[in-house]
């Protein structure tokens, strides 16, 4: 299996010239993609890239692309399309200023820290590399460079390198079930036989520092309502502060996908994750609970997860999430004592989170031994809506072991 990183630089032009030059290739970039894109939103179907090539291709080399521009070209604006149209959106438009870049298009130098990339007319233009000592474990371990991003925002110019590496997946020893909450990610691993082997609770404190963040931010835009767009210094305020609540939500799910990624290659596990859908869509609680929803990262923490565990040969899984926290994993029911705990049936108290995890380890136990070729990453089922009953787990009873974060009244 492929596994693939990213990993940006900041980069800089030495020459001003380069520097103009880059910014029209990258201008050129976004609005001939944005033309695609028109011209494909006015069909009544999603054309292939075949199809694409032999409309566009001609076109497109006439502005002075490359032939590899012009495939990334046309493949970025058929990816638009077909997201949007696939979420019922209004016709996209497109305003970063972006450009991928195939390995044909661009030569790096390690020894200089300098990238060259090819733009309009077949001219190349030099970026010198804001280099980080991290970049060499890529470089020396087997990683290949393939497509990189060059972005333009806020007057600095990224660079967006990908590397892909084949990787060879552990057999799994136990499992793992991760859920996933708004202020800790809780985690339980069972052994072949079903018995709990180990639990545990990652606090995420960045969501409550993010929403702060986003509280002050409301604030000033309500004190200066109709003058805040016009404004730079308070224009500028509400953008840092909106900028320091992503880098905190960004910094805490790199923290708790590390962390569990430590634990689930200690304990050689497959990783079982949610496999929901359309969560923000179908929640609908308060006003406090939908501004919590707005910073969730839910789907980051999945997805930084599942990269670090491939590259770690750990193999990963979605399971059905549908009343995780409301079966008890052991034979008998569970007594509710309140939101946040119950009883299970043993008479041992737990909190709602982990009996979730416990079931979540519980399902993916049960996928991969229904599934003995499992190779690699199971796609999500299509999860109904949560007023579906589902059929309760069936398979031996499990005995629950005495473990330290588990009390018994």
């Amino acid at each position: 299996m492929k596994a693939k990183v990213t990993a940006f630089i900041l980069a800089v032009t030495p020459n001003p010239s380069h520097h103009y030059k880059l910014l029209q290739f990258l201008k050129a970039f976004r609005d001939w993609t944005q033309y695609v894109v028109d011209e494909i939103w006015s069909l009544d179907h999603i054309p292939s890239l075949r199809e694409l090539h032999h409309r566009f291709y001609r076109i497109l080399r006439n502005q002075g692309f490359r032939a590899h521009h012009c495939h990334k070209i046309e493949r970025r604006a058929k990816e638009v399309v077909k997201a949007t149209k696939k979420n019922n959106g209004s016709k996209p438009v497109l305003r970063k200023l972006t450009a991928r870049l195939d390995y044909q298009d661009y030569k790096l130098d390690l020894n200089a820290e300098m990238l060259r990339i090819a733009i309009l007319g077949n001219e190349w233009v030099e970026l010198k590399l804001e280099w980080y000592s991290y970049l060499e474990r890529y470089f020396k371990n087997s990683w290949k460079l393939k497509e990189i991003l060059v972005s333009y925002r806020d007057g600095d110019v990224w660079v967006y390198l990908t590397f892909e590496r084949v990787v060879m997946l552990r057999k799994p020893e136990r499992i793992m079930g991760i859920d996933i909450n708004f202020y800790n990610v809780t985690y339980t691993i069972v052994d072949m036989n079903g018995k709990p082997v180990s639990m545990g609770t990652i606090p995420f404190n960045g969501l409550r520092r993010a929403l702060a963040h986003r509280v002050v931010a409301e604030k000033i835009q309500r004190k200066y309502t109709k003058k805040w767009r016009f404004v730079k210094g308070i224009r500028e305020a509400v953008r840092r502060h909106g900028k320091r609540a992503r880098n905190i939500l960004t910094d805490s799910c790199h923290y708790i996908s590390r962390k569990i990624v430590e634990i689930a290659k200690e304990y050689s596990v497959l990783i079982a994750l949610e496999g929901l859908s359309n969560l923000k869509t179908r929640a609908n609680g308060s006003k406090g609970f939908n501004k919590k929803l707005s910073l969730w990262t839910y789907r980051r923490i999945q997805l930084f997860i599942h990269y670090k565990a491939l590259i770690e040969g750990l193999p990963i899984a979605y399971v059905d999430p549908r009343n995780t926290s409301k079966t008890s994993p052991i034979d008998g029911d569970l007594e509710f004592i309140n939101y946040r705990w119950a009883r299970l049936p043993n008479g041992y108290i737990v909190a709602r989170d982990l009996v979730a995890s416990w079931n979540l380890a519980l399902r993916g136990l049960i996928l991969l031994t229904r599934d003995v070729g499992l190779r690699g990453s199971v796609e999500a089922p299509n999860v109904p809506d949560g007023d579906e009953n589902p059929n309760p787990m069936k398979g031996k009873p499990i005995q629950v072991s005495k473990i330290s974060i588990i009390s018994k009244i």
